[in-house]
C-alpha cells in the first residue's frame, strides 16, 4: 500500500483535495452536491478532458504545445465546411474528417520542431498565432450555425428526471471523452511506443543512444495530440450546436494548468492519464463552484494563473529533487526501486 501512495502521491493528494473541496462547495451552496450539476460537470469538462489527454502524451515527451484550442477550432471550421460540401454525411466522415484535419495540425507543428530544431513552445507560439490569424481572416470572425442535424441533436447516453422537474444528463461528449482517455492509457502505458516516448521525454540523449527515433516520438506525440483535439473540436461543435471561429480561444491555458497540476512534468517523462483527469476535474470544480456562489468569472482567470504558477514551481522542484538523489545513490552504488519513485 505504501509502494502504491507512493508511486501515485500527486493522483492521492488531488482526489482528497478534490472531496475536501467538494464537502466545502456542498456547504456553501445546496446546488452543488446534485445530480444534475454532477453530470454537468462532466459534460463541461469532457472537451477539456480530451484536450488535456493529448497534451499529456506531449508533455510525456518532453514537448510542450499552446496551439491545440485554436488547432480544434480550425478543425470545426473546416469540418462544418467539408460536411456541407458532401451533403451533410454522418458520424462516421465528421469523425473522420475532424480527426484527419486535426492530426495534419499537429504534424505541422512537429515538423517545424524536427526539421528546423525549434524549441517545442516557441514554435507551437508561433503555429497558434498562424493558425488563429488565418482561420479569423478567412472567416471573418462569422460563426456558423447551419450545421447537420446529426451534428446539432443531442446525443442522450442517460438521463433521469429530478424532483424539481428538471433533466440530469449525459451525453455523447462524455462517452466520446471515456474512449479518449482508455485509448491514451492504452497507448502510453501498453505499447512499445508509449514507453519510449517516456524514455525520450526523460533523456532523449539516452533515448537516440538507445535506438529510439528521436522524429518519429515528435511525430507520434504532436500527432495523438492534433488527433485529439480534432475529435474535441468536433464535439465542441456538437456540445454548442454551432461552430464559433474563436469559441476555444484562451482554453490552452486552462487545460495546461490542470494537466501540469496532475502530476505531469514539463521536463518530459512522468505524467498519468489518471493525473491528468483529475487535475482537469479539480480546475472545473472550481469554476463551477465559484459560478454557484456568484463570484465573477475573472476571479477565476486569477485563481488559473494561481494554479499555473504552484503546478510549474512543485514541477520545477520535482526536477530539482532528482539530482541529488540520484547522484547519492550513484556514489552509493545503491541502484533506484523503480521509475515511479521520483
Amino acid at each position: 500500500m505504501r509502494k502504491l501512495f507512493l508511486s501515485h502521491t500527486t493522483e492521492f493528494v488531488l482526489i482528497a483535495v478534490i472531496i475536501a473541496m467538494s464537502i466545502v462547495l456542498a456547504f456553501m451552496t445546496d446546488r452543488f452536491l446534485t445530480l444534475g450539476n454532477v453530470f454537468d460537470l462532466l459534460n463541461i469538462s469532457a472537451v477539456n478532458i480530451i484536450f488535456a489527454v493529448g497534451l499529456l502524451v506531449v508533455l510525456i515527451s518532453g514537448g510542450i504545445d499552446i496551439s491545440f484550442a485554436v488547432a480544434a477550432s480550425i478543425v470545426q471550421y473546416v469540418t462544418a465546411l467539408a460536411l456541407e460540401r458532401i451533403g451533410g454525411g454522418g458520424w462516421i466522415s465528421g469523425f473522420l474528417i475532424a480527426a484527419g484535419i486535426g492530426i495534419v495540425l499537429g504534424v505541422i507543428n512537429a515538423f517545424l520542431i524536427h526539421r528546423f530544431r525549434i524549441i517545442s513552445i516557441v514554435a507551437t507560439i508561433a503555429t497558434f498565432n498562424v493558425y488563429f490569424g488565418l482561420l479569423m481572416f478567412f472567416t471573418k470572425g462569422v460563426s456558423i450555425y447551419n450545421l447537420p442535424d446529426w451534428l446539432t441533436s443531442r446525443v442522450i447516453i442517460y438521463e433521469r428526471e429530478m424532483a424539481d422537474g428538471s433533466w440530469a444528463e449525459i451525453t455523447l461528449p462524455v462517452v466520446v471523452m471515456v474512449v479518449c482517455t482508455l485509448a491514451t492509457w492504452f497507448f502510453i502505458t501498453r505499447t512499445t511506443t508509449g514507453r519510449q516516448l517516456y524514455a525520450f521525454g526523460d533523456n532523449p540523449e539516452g533515448a537516440r543512444r538507445f535506438g529510439i527515433n528521436i522524429g518519429a516520438m515528435q511525430f507520434i506525440a504532436f500527432g495523438w495530440l492534433g488527433l485529439m483535439a480534432g475529435i474535441a473540436g468536433l464535439m465542441q461543435a456538437h456540445y454548442a450546436q454551432e461552430v464559433v471561429p474563436n469559441a476555444l480561444y484562451g482554453r490552452e491555458l486552462d487545460v495546461l494548468a490542470a494537466v501540469v497540476l496532475g502530476g505531469a512534468r514539463l521536463g518530459g517523462g512522468k505524467g498519468s492519464v489518471l493525473g491528468c483527469v483529475l487535475g482537469v476535474l479539480l480546475v472545473s470544480i472550481t469554476q463551477n463552484g465559484l459560478n454557484l456562489m456568484g463570484v465573477s468569472p475573472f476571479a477565476f482567470k486569477m485563481i488559473v494563473g494561481a494554479i499555473i504558477l504552484v503546478a510549474i514551481t512543485l514541477s520545477s522542484a520535482r526536477i530539482g529533487n532528482l539530482v541529488p538523489v540520484f547522484a547519492t545513490r550513484k556514489s552509493t552504488g545503491d541502484r533506484p526501486a523503480e521509475r515511479g519513485e521520483s
